[in-house]
């Protein structure tokens, strides 16, 4: 398939038959191979290796990445599509498969050189290796500027030390894309982009974090003690990683933004099959107006979530011609999905009263796994902040 054929559906959002080909692959994979060991891996926080070695197999771990990279060829649709459906199973292996296709493979297929994306895209795109993604250090989060880690040069080489924290998949990682600082007195555009390979010397993995929710998802702590990096692994020019950052985030917002869908549709399926079963005061729940409301509501912000997902997947594929940024479309799919996301699971619990608060039912997994999406790849705040600055012409 093209990316012609794929990328343009009709005003309305019909799916063509590829992508619907996509997203039942999808379905069919996630609900028979991720769904049933969900709760368990859910409870362990142990690394789902073997469903995510299949993910690979099946292309889902570098759909957009092209054929000659290892990657499906496909376009950001069928991303958004497959994404929401590994999500709607379970976000945690939506966050891995999120975390590669977006931060790590994206960032090396737009800025990588011919040799990375050989030696690092192409493994992680087709499976046989994973890739992160390190921005956030324990005293720098939305704040990239205050970075306290540096990188220092000496001829062709660069010694990086410090600590990053909240790395999605670094236990598992075998390459990880990192920001660092190289000039302090530069702030911003004192940071630079480094492939770093995580079975070198100098590297090694911090504190493991107890999550609320995505638990599977493996995030930790990454050190770097003299870790020797080679000016071969520089991605892009010195100087340049927080526009890097920036722009690789743009497509992971679209990804949280479909992640987000998937658990709000998971939370909100739920609901609906609870109303018509659960009987009280002799009538089915689903018949009193207070139970129909929250439904009524959930289905609503699902579906306009689902046209600003589109709407930014479309503007990223228009990007690949016109070069032009999807900043907003991301954002405002990625604030609104996420809050539906948060919305819709809360509103599971409620109609699932006692029931949903224990974990006999997924229902409240879906309501630990949404609140992260508010926060990662860009809080609300950030997002709200990054809109209205855009509309009013600020920067």
């Amino acid at each position: 398939m093209t990316t012609s054929e794929a990328s343009h559906p009709t005003p309305n959002f019909q799916l063509s038959p590829e992508h619907e080909m996509i997203r039942q692959a999808a379905r069919d994979f996630a609900q028979n191979e991720i769904a049933p060991i969900a709760p368990e891996f859910d409870e362990s926080g142990k690394f789902p290796h073997e469903t995510i070695a299949k993910m690979g197999e099946m292309g889902f771990m570098g759909i957009e990445i092209p054929e000659e990279y290892g990657g499906a060829g496909l376009d950001t649709l069928a991303y958004v599509l497959a994404l929401e459906e590994i999500c709607k199973a379970d976000a945690a292996h939506g966050t891995i498969m999120s975390v590669n296709n977006s931060l790590f493979c994206y960032g090396l297929l737009r800025f990588g050189t011919e040799e990375q994306k050989q030696k690092y895209l192409k493994p992680a795109a087709s499976g046989q290796a994973l890739g992160a993604y390190s921005l956030t250090e324990p005293m720098s989060g939305s704040d990239a500027g205050t970075m306290r880690s540096r990188a220092t040069r000496e001829g062709d080489t660069y010694t990086l030390n410090g600590r990053k924290s909240w790395v999605s998949s670094a236990p598992a990682a075998n390459f990880i894309v990192v920001f660092i600082v190289t000039e302090p007195e530069m702030k911003h555009q004192g940071i630079t982009a480094f492939i770093v390979e995580t079975d070198k010397p100098g590297f090694s993995l911090g504190k493991p974090e107890p999550k609320l929710g995505i638990r599977a998802s493996a995030t930790s702590e990454i050190l770097f003690e003299n870790y020797q990096c080679s000016e071969e692994n520089r991605l892009g020019e010195e100087g340049e990683g927080f526009k890097i950052a920036m722009t690789v985030l743009d497509a992971g917002r679209i990804g949280i933004a479909s992640q987000a869908l998937g658990i709000a549709e998971a939370a909100y399926e739920a609901s609906v099959e609870y109303a018509r079963e659960r009987e009280a005061f002799g009538k089915k729940i689903g018949q009193f107006q207070g139970i129909g409301f929250k439904i009524a509501d959930m289905k609503t912000r699902i579906e306009a979530s689902r046209l600003l997902i589109y709407q930014a997947a479309l503007a990223k594929e228009r990007s690949k011609d016109t070069g032009e940024r999807f900043t907003l479309e991301a954002s405002m799919a990625k604030l609104f999905a996420s809050e539906t996301a948060v919305y819709c699971s809360n509103e599971a619990v409620q109609i699932h009263a006692g029931m949903g608060y224990s974990k006999e039912l997924p229902v409240e997994r879906y309501y630990r796994d949404a609140k992260i999406t508010e926060i990662y790849e860009g809080t609300s705040e950030i997002q709200r902040l990054v809109i209205s600055r855009m509309e009013l012409g600020l920067r």
